[in-house]
């Protein structure tokens, strides 16, 4: 598993180190790693201080996760990411994760968004030029919009 932009660790260890057999967390804030490496460590993960940007390590995975962080990128570099990740995903792979919408009135939530998505269509344009199967649904609460994604080159049950 290959988990980008992972902060802190916090999900690399509660969420995927019990199911996962190994785990590669990758965030480019020179500050969170060595707090991930301290307070979320496991034998499975291996935490790397990488700006995706920049690359993503060699290899194949079965799930790569991108959790809260796809906002932070601008459309051009989601673009670039996404023919990357494409490349990395084993031959049943499946991307997941979740990120937040824009503002009813159209403002940034956070100032280090750089693009915020406006619904779900918005944000799985991003994922079909890429993927054969994709999925994005919401979850909406009176002060936030989620939208989740799974994109992958193979039908999955979840896709169904």
């Amino acid at each position: 598993m290959l988990e980008i932009c992972c902060g802190d660790g916090f999900n690399a260890r509660h969420f995927y180190s019990s199911k996962a057999s190994s785990i590669i967390a990758l965030d480019f804030d020179k500050d969170a790693i060595p707090h991930a490496k301290r307070y979320n460590s496991a034998t499975n993960i291996t935490y790397v201080q990488q700006d995706i940007r920049d690359g993503l390590p060699q290899g194949h995975y079965d799930n790569i996760v991108w959790d809260a962080a796809i906002e932070h990128f601008t459309e051009a570099e989601i673009d670039k990411i996404m023919a990357e990740l494409v490349h990395r995903l084993g031959p049943n792979g499946i991307l997941s994760g979740y990120t937040i919408t824009q503002a009813a009135d159209g403002t940034k939530g956070n100032d280090l968004h750089e693009y915020e998505f406006k619904n779900k269509e918005d944000l799985r344009r991003f994922f079909t030029p890429h993927f054969a199967f994709v999925k994005v649904w919401e979850t909406i609460y009176p002060t936030r919009h989620n939208l989740y994604f799974i994109a992958s080159q193979t039908p999955i049950d979840i896709l169904g």
